[in-house]
């Protein structure tokens, strides 16, 4: 039971596929598009402390375990998507290295603590809370981390929202991922 044929793409679980969230409709994020930002990302995921936001199917986070990040912390507000998410991670063996919390966002970045290296946002499209999701995920982002932010290609992401800087905007297709650090100083 895989969603659409998701599979992780690289690393020691490579070729696993995902489990099938039940009676959710999802736009999990292309093969394509998660090995570009892997291939951007390359060495930084080694060891990294990764949270997933509107984590879906959690083929980023689990995409990250598969490449040697240390933990991934999932967020997601369908349950149908935590209990599948659970069970991919059993099947691809990270259950011990994930952590799931149901929660809609923003509301559950108030739930989480400490740093994370890599913090993946993919929103639906069409969100409002998008930003405000990005602009609260930076008390979370760690000296020297990154944040990879989803969104269609058709959206202009901000350029500096606060505290943060945009470092490189890359568009495949009808998908764009903007990649975001700290301003620098701070």
């Amino acid at each position: 039971m895989a969603t659409r044929g998701v599979r992780i793409a690289g690393g020691t679980a490579r070729g696993v596929p995902l489990a099938e969230p039940k009676g959710v409709r999802l736009r999990p994020t292309s093969g394509l598009v998660r090995e570009a930002i892997f291939n951007i990302l390359g060495e930084r995921v080694r060891g990294a402390r990764v949270l997933d936001l509107y984590a879906g199917t959690g083929a980023l986070g689990i995409e990250a375990l598969s490449r040697g990040a240390a933990h991934a912390t999932f967020v997601e507000a369908e349950g149908a998507c935590t209990a599948a998410i659970l069970q991919s991670l059993s099947r691809t063996g990270f259950a011990a290295q994930g952590t799931v919390l149901r929660g809609r966002l923003p509301a559950a970045l108030t739930q989480l603590e400490g740093e994370f290296d890599l913090i993946f946002i993919d929103p639906p499209y069409d969100d409002p809370a998008r930003e405000e999701v990005l602009l609260g995920s930076v008390r979370l982002l760690a000296p020297g981390g990154l944040i990879v932010f989803e969104h269609a290609s058709r959206y202009n992401p901000p350029g500096r929202p606060a505290g943060l800087q945009l470092l490189e905007r890359r568009t495949y297709g009808d998908t764009a991922i903007a990649l975001y650090g700290h301003l620098e100083g701070e």
